[in-house]
């Protein structure tokens, strides 16, 4: 009985056994082209965030060194910025829907190596080639180091791929893992938001770690959003599930305050430190919450797990690089001339009123000298003649202006 009911028992697995081992080959080719897909989306994406975002830094500095009235909004350029920067995140949006959280959260370096790229290309300055190299090799080292870590990334990144349906979703957002993760992460951000609303602490890093961990959440919501818009495009409809509509609603109200976070972290520290620490915590951040909510890393064998964890640390490495180099913008500090004070008794020097050395782009009554500027103008001198005081009591101040000497 046993005997003639062991040979009909593998008959019928075997077929089954050779069904699973043809189609193996077939999913994991499919995973990594769809790998492929959303890497080269995201990469396309933050190639035209960063030409789009230069281009309306061009017309901002093209319009302030001329005389052209026109609001920026009026220009063309500026469109064509805002066009290419819509496309960007277009693209960056839908990378989500093909490749994993982790894979695509890293490759925001693109947009740091473009930019630096950008900037040494359409550098306007003056230079020997003795300074070019002192002065860029970090960024070229850093642009090269930050290639070699999105090769890795790309290449041994999570090929873990799951349909972005409602279901799917919802058992994934009442996991234990998920859970536990998101209690520990709203227990960190309230700390740090009150040391920073109630102490006062200022600190980049405490700036920077409140937009990961808000870049965090959004991150997860736009791979649901998109996943659940991809699958209905394929033809089973997701919109009529309530968690649709849930994470997009977070994905809106997180991404509004990691940019206000932001903006407030842009007038207080320089723009190459953010850029720097905000990719490494952000990205670092973002990857704990994609494996932790999607489990991406689940069935990785140790080996792409370490060359992952090493590609990433390359494009921090070369992320930090590049914005070391990166020379700091001296922001605008007006400041009123005492010449302009009524009441107000001058300071002189033989004659000619005392101005201060403003080592900024911009100084008394006028611009530097500088190459970009279509007009070269001179500060303004103003010559002072002293009065006697009069007998009769009326008080007259010591020092009058004549003339404004200023040549318009």
């Amino acid at each position: 009985m046993e005997g003639g009911s062991g040979p009909n028992l593998q008959l019928q697995q075997l077929p089954l056994a050779t069904a699973a081992v043809s189609m193996q080959p077939h999913t994991d080719s499919f995973s990594y082209k769809e790998n492929l897909i959303g890497a080269l989306l995201a990469i396309f994406g933050h190639l035209v965030i960063s030409i789009a975002l230069n281009l309306q830094k061009y017309t901002h500095i093209r319009l302030a060194g001329s005389k052209d009235p026109r609001a920026y909004f009026r220009t063309k350029t500026w469109w064509c910025g805002l066009f290419l920067l819509v496309l960007g995140e277009l693209g960056v949006f839908s990378s989500y829907a093909f490749a994993p959280l982790s894979l695509i959260v890293p490759l925001s370096a693109v947009s740091v190596i473009a930019s630096a790229i950008i900037g040494i290309i359409f550098i306007k300055e003056k230079w020997k080639p003795k300074d070019f190299l002192r002065r860029y090799v970090l960024s070229f080292v850093g642009c090269g180091l930050a290639i070699v870590g999105t090769y890795l990334l790309i290449t041994f990144g999570p090929n873990s791929h799951e349909k972005m349906t409602g279901e799917n979703i919802t058992r994934h957002l009442v996991s234990w893992p998920f859970l536990l993760y998101m209690l520990v992460e709203i227990i960190i951000f309230c700390l740090l938001l009150y040391f920073y609303k109630e102490k006062n602490a200022n600190y980049i890093v405490v700036i920077l770690l409140l937009v990961a961990l808000l870049g965090s959440m959004t991150v997860v919501t736009v791979k649901a959003v998109a996943g659940m818009l991809v699958v209905s495009i394929q033809g089973n409809l997701q919109l009529d599930y309530p968690i649709f509509y849930i994470m997009l609603v977070c994905m809106i109200a997180t991404a509004i305050f990691q940019a206000t976070f932001l903006s407030q972290a842009s007038q207080l520290y320089d723009s190459s430190q953010i850029a720097s620490i905000g990719y490494i915590l952000s990205t670092t951040v973002a990857i704990t919450a994609g494996a932790t909510f999607y489990l991406d890393f689940t069935g990785e064998d140790v080996l792409h797990i370490c060359m992952f964890a090493l590609g990433c640390l390359i494009a921090f490495l070369g992320v930090f690089l590049i914005t070391r180099n990166r020379k700091k913008s001296v922001p605008f500090e007006p400041y009123i001339s005492m010449d302009a004070m009524p009441g107000m008794q001058n300071m002189h020097d033989k004659g000619i009123a005392v101005q201060p050395d403003l080592k900024a782009s911009f100084s008394y009554g006028a611009l530097e000298n500088n190459d970009n500027m279509p007009e070269i103008y001179t500060p303004a001198t103003l010559p002072i003649v002293q009065e006697q005081h009069g007998s009769k009591g009326g008080s007259v101040p010591p020092y009058r202006v004549l003339e404004h000497s200023k040549k318009e």
